[in-house]
């Protein structure tokens, strides 16, 4: 059974609810001296304590989607997140075949368990699908819920191609929290229908390509390519599936936490590639803890890797990149709120910055949801639609 299955969830229950049974019904026989009856108690208590321990994780994981796999959960695609494999060896993560499609199907599980998404034709509501990217270069998986407006399928828009929203969940968690959380595709849905939002393919990923390390978007030296898979990769696969933009003006990032961090990233490194990036409650700079390991390699060239992912630094050292960005914080409960004004007062033409700032709020859905539908729309106002059309000649 697969750890985010609802099979293995309602087993552990019925298993936690069966050791409480057994334990009330045997505890009388349990009362009485001597090594057998302490011997008794012991077993069933931690039996008892174990599994509603695990009922619980698994309800939470279920809800929350910290581990996808037993594989993310044991560790089994990076043994040790402080250390960096060789490139190929298994350390970078999930390998895929390119030759089978850059954009797979995938189980529609995790999607299923999402509440409230299009139910009805797809030219009438949208659509959410479950897939698998996979790199062209770095051959690594991700995988992915893609929104598609319902004006993807009906015939005036038969030869449009639609502007791209690539939104980036934190970390840990996944695309799963994007869809049940934050509720990316409900609220574009809405906006779209109200006419507030121009139709937009929305991609929903987690930031990881090599879980459970977090990965932070960078490419690591000997290790997991993760800018490469977001700044290359994901927009060549996407071009080649559906029916979406080919210039970056069609093109940005939305994230939360570590992603918005992602988002800021990869639109000031890859301007060519995004042109807008709406971050809800960023960092602005690049480090490595127990959960990345060493991010930026050994030799004289860490510390140059390690300086061109502060957005501070490359604001005062390097030319401005001709984009758009958005920040969300909150003046009260939110910690980076002080990084984040400094950084907004940084930011000098020919890139731009406007901001969403609450008066309270917190590093939690709440606060980011109350966020989201001004980043959408602010978003919508940056991308070109309609920007080119299908060649069917």
């Amino acid at each position: 059974m697969e750890l985010t299955s609802r099979s293995l969830l309602y087993t552990m229950i019925v298993v936690a609810v069966v050791c409480v049974g057994l334990t009330l019904w045997q505890w009388p026989r349990f009362a009485k001296r001597g090594p057998l009856a302490w011997l008794g108690r012991i077993g069933s208590i931690l039996a008892t304590q174990l599994s509603i321990v695990a009922a619980l994780g698994l309800v939470v994981n279920a809800n929350f989607q910290f581990y996808g796999s037993w594989h993310e959960l044991l560790g089994l695609y990076d043994d040790a997140p402080g250390a960096v494999a060789k490139w190929g060896d298994g350390g970078a993560g999930p390998v895929g075949d390119p030759s089978k499609g850059l954009v797979q199907p995938a189980g529609t599980e995790d999607l299923d368990k999402v509440h409230g998404l299009p139910k009805g034709p797809p030219d009438k509501v949208g659509r959410v699908e479950s897939v698998r990217i996979v790199g062209k270069r770095t051959k690594a998986v991700d995988p992915a819920f893609v929104y598609l407006p319902p004006q993807y399928f009906q015939k005036q828009y038969e030869r449009q191609r639609f502007p791209v929203i690539v939104a980036i969940s934190g970390y840990p968690g996944g695309h799963f929290l994007l869809g049940q959380h934050l509720r990316v595709p409900q609220t574009a849905g809405g906006l779209i229908g109200k006419g507030k939002m121009q139709p937009t393919v929305i991609v929903m990923l987690r930031p990881t390509i090599a879980p459970p390390r977090d990965t932070q978007c960078v490419d690591v030296p000997d290790g997991p390519q993760a800018e490469t898979f977001f700044a290359s990769d994901l927009p060549t696969a996407l071009k080649e599936h559906y029916r979406v933009g080919h210039a970056a003006s069609g093109w940005g990032l939305l994230g939360y936490s570590s992603g918005g961090s992602c988002a800021l990233q990869l639109t000031m490194r890859h301007p060519r590639t995004y042109t807008s990036a709406a971050a809800l409650s960023p960092d602005y700079k690049v480090t490595s803890d127990p959960t990345t390991g060493n991010l930026f390699g050994d030799g004289k060239e860490r510390a140059a890797r390690k300086r061109e992912h502060d957005l501070m630094w490359r604001l005062a050292h390097l030319p401005a990149p001709q984009v758009s960005v958005l920040i969300g914080t909150s003046r009260e409960g939110e910690k980076n709120y002080p990084a984040a004004k400094e950084f907004l007062n940084a930011v000098k033409p020919p890139m731009k910055a406007e901001s969403v700032i609450l008066d309270h709020g917190s590093h939690n859905f709440a606060t980011w949801r109350r966020e989201l539908p001004a980043a959408l729309q602010w978003m919508s106002r940056q991308l070109t639609f309609p920007e080119d059309v299908v060649n069917t000649s």
